[in-house]
């Protein structure tokens, strides 16, 4: 729970809170939904809130429910939910994405009678487009929600690194302490990283050094122009888990460039292509942010099943990982690091002044179990 800073950003302690698409949006715009759903991390006591991946251009987005920082118009919204996470002492970041040929995907839980009429396609926002990639080759053949992407020219490459600029830009001007860059779970700069993706045969393609170009490319953009005192960070999937694909030793090298280039931290996932497969377990990633924070010599997050209160502290405690990030875990307690504080020694001063019979209570039932 001690506070830690990166850069100008000092953060009150090391929990954050990992992007989760809510698939809940119209045209890119935040609503009530996530105003609520993000808003409940900062009360419930986490250092970080980062906002789900965000499309940099409307072809960006994994679903056409994501939500966007395309438009300035979408500016207003985000702030909102920035200026409350501020409030209640908790840093606000968004993670910058561009889904490549896993775009234009369908929302899991709507159903053909969801989106049967004009009518019901208008009120949800339903758009459907063609995906753009390294390469034209589907994310998966046999699934049909996959459609063959159109391979990426230079012009294209060109609007991919300048919509991640100008939604950093946005970003900024909303107020948010951080930008991540999504460069994991199988979307489009993790295709241009893996050669399970990346069949292309001239400067983004073929050696490891090629296939980092584009990662690389956006990063050095990006940091020009986020401003020097907030850090930059960046998600990586540091193992494809696929034979012939990604590997920890390539991540390891692509995270000492991107430290190079001004990157802060690497939040540490993997995985996200049909050919890779990772069954989940508590800590299962923890040794990809070990390995980057070894290798690289830059600080971590560890994520994928952490919500073991005292676990997490080991985590930290043996120099595994510098950041504990939850998702569902999140989910399930929004108040994880109020209860860890305590779990750990902590007092009951952290909790915000509207919730302290919660926190009366809170103390009581551990009273209890000791």
């Amino acid at each position: 729970m001690s506070p830690v800073t990166l850069r100008g950003l000092t953060l009150r302690n090391r929990t954050v809170v990992a992007p989760m698409c809510q698939y809940s949006a119209i045209d890119g715009f935040v609503n009530d939904w996530h105003m609520v759903h993000l808003g409940r991390f900062g009360i419930g006591g986490f250092g970080l809130v980062i906002l789900e991946a965000t499309g940099v251009l409307p072809e960006a987005r994994i679903s056409f429910a994501d939500l966007g920082l395309w438009k300035d118009e979408h500016i207003a919204p985000l702030a909102r939910i920035v200026d409350f996470l501020h409030s209640q002492g908790a840093a606000a970041g968004i993670q910058l994405a561009h889904a490549g040929r896993k775009a234009s995907t369908p929302v899991s839980w709507l159903t053909a009678d969801d989106l049967a009429t004009e009518e019901q396609q208008q009120k949800l926002g339903y758009e459907h487009w063609q995906p753009v990639a390294p390469s034209a080759v589907s994310h998966d053949p046999a699934n049909a929600d996959y459609q063959v992407p159109t391979a990426l020219d230079k012009d294209g490459i060109r609007r991919v690194i300048d919509g991640f600029v100008a939604a950093a830009q946005r970003a900024e001007k909303a107020g948010f302490d951080t930008v991540e860059i999504h460069a994991a779970h199988g979307y489009l700069l993790n295709q241009f990283l893996s050669p399970l993706a990346n069949q292309r045969t001239d400067e983004y393609g073929g050696s490891r050094e090629n296939r980092m170009r584009l990662v690389l490319e956006i990063a050095e953009a990006v940091r020009a122009v986020w401003p020097a005192d907030k850090p930059l960070l960046a998600r990586l999937s540091v193992s494809d888990n696929a034979e012939g694909g990604w590997t920890v030793e390539d991540s390891v090298v692509l995270a000492r460039e991107l430290k190079a280039r001004g990157v802060d931290a690497i939040d540490c996932s993997s995985g996200g292509l049909a050919q890779g497969r990772i069954k989940s377990a508590p800590n299962y990633q923890v040794p990809f942010a070990h390995a980057v924070r070894a290798g690289a010599d830059i600080p971590t997050m560890a994520v994928g099943v952490l919500g073991d209160i005292h676990g997490a502290e080991a985590i930290l405690e043996n120099g595994e990982a510098d950041f504990i990030a939850l998702a569902r875990g999140a989910l399930a307690d929004p108040n994880w690091p109020l209860h860890a504080n305590t779990a750990l020694g902590g007092d009951y001063t952290a909790w915000p002044v509207q919730t302290q019979r919660v926190a009366d209570y809170d103390r009581l039932m551990v009273a209890a179990k000791g």
